[in-house]
């Protein structure tokens, strides 16, 4: 018997999605037949994202760190497309800087955004899920690799994402028998917005150096875990993290 990861017939909400990875799950969900609800704070790139993918996707103005602003955003995606049955909680921040020198409030806004947002995105879209009698419900959630390396600069960052792997797990275990999948991906290095700056360093290109391709990952290396985790496919994964990463934590 053959798998399809088709998604005619899913909507799916996206966070963190004017800029990056999130960009990129809005387009290949959206190519593989799927309505998407595209979140985040800067809502003129998602106008700007949406008109280019076509009617099958929203922009959506939403800040994972406000409750409030959750609760709206699948009010918002319900209202345009009708009950969301996916959810990739994608947001994040770096929350870059060494633990001596990173101010309370940095730190406040990387664990906000990043583990706090991650929670509550998935937690209303659970009980969304339940609530409309969904079955075969899906939630991504977006860790990285620095949940499980020593990272020097990006405490507050490894720490959130270290909690979103085991929030990850927990979730699963709580709404398995409400057909929710929750699983979560750790990616490597990947050169977005969020980290191109670095990687135009001296510091930053020795890095990619130690890596044993000697390269960072392509957006698309993502891709067909995302369609996989979204898709009818994934019936029996819940509670895992995947790690790609391109053999970069070997």
């Amino acid at each position: 018997m053959g798998f399809s990861f088709e998604l005619t017939g899913r909507t799916a909400l996206i966070t963190g999605a004017s800029s990056g990875l999130g960009t990129r799950f809005g387009r290949i969900l959206a190519a593989s037949g799927a309505q998407v609800a595209l979140g985040a704070r800067r809502k003129d790139r998602l106008e700007a994202l949406a008109g280019a993918i076509g009617p099958n996707a929203a922009a959506i103005g939403m800040d994972v760190a406000r409750e409030a602003d959750i609760i709206a955003g699948f009010d918002a995606a319900e209202a345009a497309f009708g009950p969301v049955d996916t959810v990739i909680a994608n947001a994040g921040v770096d929350g870059a800087g060494m633990a001596t020198s990173i101010s309370e409030g940095e730190i406040e806004q990387t664990l906000a955004i990043n583990l706090k947002g991650a929670i509550l995105t998935a937690r209303e879209g659970a009980k969304r899920m339940m609530a409309h009698g969904v079955t075969g419900g899906r939630i991504v959630m977006i860790a990285s690799i620095t949940a499980f390396e020593p990272s020097p600069g990006l405490v507050a960052y490894a720490a959130s994402k270290a909690g979103v792997v085991q929030a990850g797990r927990t979730l699963a275990r709580e709404w398995a028998r409400a057909g929710i999948c929750v699983n979560t991906i750790s990616p490597g290095y990947i050169r977005t917005a969020i980290n191109d700056a670095w990687f135009d360093t001296e510091p930053g290109r020795k890095q990619i150096a130690r890596f044993p391709k000697r390269r960072l990952m392509g957006e698309e290396g993502l891709d067909a875990m995302i369609l996989f985790l979204c898709s009818d496919a994934s019936e029996f994964v819940t509670g895992t993290d995947f790690v790609l990463d391109d053999g970069q934590t070997l």
